[in-house]
Order: structure tokens, then C-alpha cells, then sequence
């Protein structure tokens, strides 16, 4: 169920043990029950309403804040979580509750320079999703860069950007990497290695001076003010 997307491991324990899962049409509730990859297995819509109530939270991080932890007397992002900080939009009549911080983990983190698109989940299947070691979700960044040679970047370091660099002695996968303008690189990438673009930058002679993340998947930051936040719809969860 977990590597089909369908709920996370915990998830799943629970929904087989509700009687929620079936197989092939029949009811499973026998945890540890083994089927050919080929079955069919389907959720119950109550199940799916569960994950439904699930907060999914997206940030536009302003730069200085940690995505995480605190460290080094920065806050972490969670903290511009709150009701004066609620982007709402039409359609939007969910209210921040306690219960929404409980589990509540960062997805795909952004460093403190670095600013934009951050989210926030209580679904483990959702989280796997985006950051699973097998995951093909993209993510995509506006990147402002100066060449510490004072020489515009040239076709072959474009390439290498784009495929033809490792890190922490291992290759990267293939990115997009193109020019939006004479200052400011588009990267778009499938893995998500600490800060991997500025390292990437500083490869081929450049120097990041600004970072910003503006989609991951089919999910775009769009108008979201920086520094506020809102609630994702399950069909966005779904059709990231």
C-alpha cells in the first residue's frame, strides 16, 4: 500500500486492522497478509476521508528562517504557522487547530538563505511522495547567479549543470537548467541533496545570491504572499 501511494505504512496497519482494505474485492485484516504484486487493492472512502483531515500546509518561507529545527538562534518556519499569517482563498473555510502541529513534519527542506515554496505534512504517504528515495516528483527553482570570473557561463558549464556533475561521490541525476535572463538560472530537479544547487553553482564558477523554490510537482506558489501560508485541497494532495 505504501509503495503504491495508497497510505503510509503506519496508515496502512491501521486501515487493515479497521477492515477498511480489500484485495481483489475481499476484505483483508490480518496484518502481514501477502499477495501477488499484481492484486488489486482498494481503500475505503472512509479511510480516504481520514487521510482528508490530514493538514497539508504550504509556506511561502521568507529567507532567515530554518525549515526545520532551530539552530544557531534562527527559528524554524513552523512558526509563521499562525491564524494572522492564513492565506485564505476562496473555496477555503478550514481554521488552524492545535491538532494541526501534532506530526506535523517539513517536506523537502529549504536552507536559510534560500526562500519560497515549503511544505509541511501530517501524511506520511504524501511526504514519500515527494521525497521518497524513488520519487520522479520534480521541483523548481529561480536561481540568481554571478560569475566569480566575471565571464558568463559557457555551453559546456550549462551542460555540466545539467547533467554531468556528482555530489558526495555521487552522480546526479539529469536536471533542466536554462537561462530566464542574463542574471538568473532555472533549475528543475528530481532529488533534493543539501544544498545541492549552490554547490552545483559553485562547480562550474558561480555564486548563488538568490534562491527561490516555486513548485514542486503539479503544486505552484502562485500569489501566496511570503511569509503566509495555506491549506492544500485533497485533489492538490492528490494530483501532486
Amino acid at each position: 500500500m505504501s509503495e503504491r501511494g495508497l497510505s503510509s505504512r503506519r496508515e496502512a496497519d491501521e486501515f487493515i486492522v479497521q477492515g477498511l482494505v480489500s484485495v481483489d474485492g475481499v476484505k483483508v485484516t490480518e496484518l502481514g497478509s501477502k499477495f501477488l504484486p499484481t492484486v488489486e487493492i482498494t481503500v475505503a472512502e472512509s479511510a480516504r476521508k481520514n487521510q482528508a483531515n490530514l493538514a497539508t500546509i504550504m509556506l511561502n518561507k521568507p529567507i532567515g528562517y530554518v525549515s526545520n529545527l532551530p539552530e544557531d538562534g534562527y527559528e524554524p518556519a513552523v512558526v509563521l504557522i499562525e491564524a494572522s499569517s492564513h492565506y485564505l482563498h476562496e473555496g477555503d473555510d478550514r481554521r488552524l487547530k492545535p491538532k494541526d502541529f501534532v506530526g506535523l513534519a517539513v517536506v523537502g527542506r529549504l536552507d536559510i538563505d534560500s526562500q519560497g515554496l515549503l511544505l509541511f505534512t501530517q501524511d506520511g504517504r504524501l511526504a514519500k511522495k515527494i521525497i521518497g528515495e524513488n520519487s520522479e516528483i520534480e521541483k523548481e527553482y529561480l536561481v540568481r547567479v554571478t560569475s566569480e570570473t566575471g565571464q558568463k557561463l559557457g555551453k559546456d558549464g550549462l551542460e555540466k549543470l545539467r547533467y554531468g556533475l556528482s555530489l558526495d561521490g555521487k552522480k546526479l541525476k539529469p536536471a533542466q537548467v536554462d537561462w530566464q535572463n542574463e542574471d538568473q538560472l532555472k533549475f528543475v530537479l528530481q532529488e533534493g541533496k543539501k544544498r545541492q544547487i549552490r554547490r552545483m553553482c559553485e562547480m562550474v564558477g558561480l555564486q548563488v545570491k538568490g534562491l527561490k523554490r516555486v513548485r514542486i510537482g503539479n503544486l505552484v506558489l502562485g500569489k501566496l504572499p511570503e511569509g503566509q501560508w495555506r491549506y492544500l485541497t485533497l485533489e492538490e494532495m492528490d494530483n501532486i
